[in-house]
């Protein structure tokens, strides 16, 4: 997640990180598929690809891309989550912080896909978004992609109400330079449409 004083922090006080890691761990043992989203993302990358997992949380998708062989870093400001995902792949790279600031942390800019899944952008600290999006924009290579997860309204949400709505975060990546090559309802890939509640969008950066 980002910033000191974003929602996200304000949710969880920052200490959400075994918590939220026991979580997906009954679920997987409850016979769910707790990988969607690095199926997702993997489905749209060469094998070996470099990936920035922004908003890592845990590292679940890290490990997971992982383990698929793909170069994963991953970057997180609550540093209780990233114990978790320290813990559990302590040969990946993670970093602790703020996504508005990402190029503080001196990762190369060669990114072939940047992932923000897990609700990151309508946690943000209210007025960063545009900023992340556009420091994830400049970390990505040529051709690179930035793949976001959002829920629409509050079941998809953990929030009383939505924080951000889809067309602001299209505004954004239009701001920092990259179009919108697909979106869907889900991780599974399903047909988006008008009113859903949840959204997985897939942008594209220059190819020179």
């Amino acid at each position: 997640m980002n910033g000191q004083h974003d929602r996200w922090a304000e949710l969880t006080g920052g200490q959400a990180g075994e918590e939220y890691a026991q979580r997906f761990a009954q679920l997987a043992e409850s016979g769910q598929d707790i990988h969607g989203e690095a199926a997702f993302c993997a489905a749209l990358l060469k094998p070996a690809a470099r990936v920035l997992d922004a908003g890592c949380g845990t590292g679940r998708i890290a490990i997971r891309l992982a383990e698929l062989g793909h170069h994963c870093t991953g970057v997180d400001v609550d540093s209780s989550m990233l114990a978790v995902a320290r813990r559990q792949a302590a040969e990946l790279d993670w970093y602790l912080g703020d996504l508005a600031r990402l190029d503080a942390l001196g990762l190369s800019p060669d990114f072939d896909l940047a992932l923000a899944a897990g609700n990151v952008i309508p946690l943000l600290a209210p007025g960063t978004e545009s900023v992340v999006i556009r420091q994830l924009a400049v970390a990505l290579r040529p051709g690179g992609l930035l793949v976001t997860g959002m829920g629409l309204d509050a079941a998809h949400l953990p929030l009383p109400e939505p924080s951000v709505t889809l067309e602001e975060v299209d505004h954004w990546c239009t701001q920092a330079g990259l179009t919108l090559r697909g979106r869907y309802a889900t991780w599974s890939g399903d047909p988006y449409y008008q009113g859903c509640g949840y959204a997985v969008s897939v942008h594209s950066s220059p190819t020179a």
